[in-house]
């Protein structure tokens, strides 16, 4: 089994590089195995927003706020 620190450099790498939807994909991942971690939430919303899926990336933000308010990283 990948680990999510693999999969997160993955979905950084990317992300990165522009290809959101391979990036997307990683987080997800991620996100399968720990959804209470609030910088993959914070990931996947930065994600989101560079397609232009504002909506969803909000839904993600606000999800890693609910699980840590002092998340400095929220974007």
């Amino acid at each position: 089994m990948v680990t999510i620190g693999e999969l997160v450099q993955k979905g950084k790498s990317h992300l990165q590089d522009g290809d959101f939807e391979k990036s997307l994909a990683f987080f997800d991942q991620a996100l399968l195995q720990d959804q209470t971690n609030p910088d993959l939430w914070n990931l996947k919303g930065v994600t989101l927003r560079s397609m232009g899926r504002y909506d969803e990336a909000v839904e993600c933000f606000n999800k890693s706020l609910e699980l840590d308010p002092r998340d400095k990283q929220a974007s």
